[in-house]
């Protein structure tokens, strides 16, 4: 194989959160594969062939990309925040267990929405803290459903990815109930949507006050833990935990 993969991490959203060493990439490649809107984010020129594709293709983008690899071609497999983080690296070492090749892969780090929301909200993950996947498209919900509670139980604080679809919305509605079977009632949670762009909103609330129609599919969730609390306008966890 003569060609080379990238994996990129686009960042949250804001073009100044692209790290150089992406931007480098994007530039030198020839081919850019990526979920569409993601695709959209990458500038056009007369060289590159851009192959935006479906949402839930994980695993053909990563063969294509191979495949474009194997001929040659410098490709660049494009996520939003981090590539690693519920993203396309997964999918690109899944696809590669099919083959028997070697090819050049790099995997270039992005800022993923967790962190983006975070800083935005103060020092939430400021102490151990867990990212978990509400989007049941790849696991059955009773596994999310026992992930959450073990969280909950272990009193870390959680960032949660695709909250709410249009197509299950009443899956958010079960999460929240399942963190007030756990947790108190004034827990602190922060939605923050679209973070970075000019969509942009922060909530700050708490367990008690939250409803499902807070978060969509462009909103992070991050529930804090227990000794989590607000200074100001800031949220914070703080760094040591008793006994």
């Amino acid at each position: 194989m003569s060609g080379r993969i990238t994996v990129a991490g686009l960042g949250p959203g804001a073009d100044a959160l692209v790290t150089p060493e992406v931007t480098q990439a994007l530039a030198e490649a020839t081919d850019v594969i990526g979920y569409i809107p993601y695709v959209a984010r990458v500038a056009p020129r007369a060289d590159l062939r851009l192959h935006p594709s479906d949402n839930r293709v994980e695993l053909d983008r990563a063969r294509h990309a191979l495949d474009l690899a194997e001929g040659g071609a410098r490709v660049v497999i494009v996520s939003s925040g981090d590539p690693g983080v519920f993203a396309m690296a997964a999918a690109l070492f899944e696809a590669l267990e099919e083959r028997d090749t070697d090819p050049d892969i790099r995997i270039l780090p992005g800022i993923t929405a967790m962190l983006a929301a975070a800083a935005r909200a103060g020092a939430p993950l400021g102490h151990d803290f867990c990212a978990i996947n509400l989007s049941d498209n790849l696991k059955p919900f009773a596994l999310i459903e026992k992930r959450l509670r073990h969280a909950a139980m272990g009193d870390f604080a959680m960032a949660f990815y695709n909250p709410r679809s249009k197509s299950r919305p009443e899956g958010f509605a079960r999460v929240l109930q399942i963190l007030r079977e756990e947790c108190e009632p004034e827990r602190l949670l922060i939605f923050a949507r679209a973070v970075s762009t000019l969509d942009e909103e922060l909530r700050i609330t708490t367990l008690a006050r939250a409803t499902p129609e807070m978060a969509d599919m462009r909103t992070v969730v991050i529930v804090g833990n227990s000794a989590t609390r607000r200074v100001g306008r800031w949220v914070y966890a703080p760094r040591s935990a008793g006994a």
